[in-house]
């Protein structure tokens, strides 16, 4: 890892100042640092977030480490909802887990946001915002998706730009 701040993490020295700067779209700088924090990651591809879950899954196949030195186990779900519930499990076995979804899949987390929020447990869902389908075609960049899980006690960070 390239990053500054995961150098410290791991005990590594810094370097010069002349850092390695890349150029990503958002899904590829979310892998990044979903791999790199986190033990576990559940997944289950749905459009646009499915880049996120194929390079988690690459990296796992290639042994990539993470900053605790490990390979994170990338396991893809049935469904939204199992990948939902698989997090949950581990995070009520204090492992550190995420998952990747968008659109009709965040809102089939629903029920396990409110359970992972009111356990407190550590946990980051990344969402890459897409619109609810509501008609044939539902590929349009908007925040319905994100809206309508903001009642679930989750804290919410969002970027427009990487």
């Amino acid at each position: 890892w390239s990053i500054r701040g995961l150098r410290r993490v791991r005990g590594l020295s810094t370097v010069s100042s002349e850092e390695k700067k890349v150029i990503m779209d958002g899904n590829t700088a979310a892998a990044h640092a979903a791999y790199a924090m986190v033990e576990q990651a559940f997944i289950y591809p749905i459009s646009p977030s499915s880049p996120m879950c194929e390079l988690a899954a690459e990296w796992a196949a290639q042994g990539r480490k993470n900053v605790f030195g490990t390979t994170v186990n990338v396991t893809q779900m049935q469904s939204e909802g199992g990948a939902a519930g698989a997090l949950h499990g581990v995070l009520d076995r204090g492992g550190l887990a995420a998952t990747f979804t968008c659109s009709q899949g965040l809102l089939l987390m629903i029920p396990n946001m409110y359970i992972i929020s009111g356990q407190l447990s550590p946990c980051v869902f990344h969402v890459t915002a897409r619109a609810l389908s509501k008609h044939g075609l539902s590929i349009f960049a908007e925040h319905t998706d994100v809206m309508a899980v903001r009642q679930t006690g989750w804290a919410m960070l969002v970027a427009n730009t990487v």
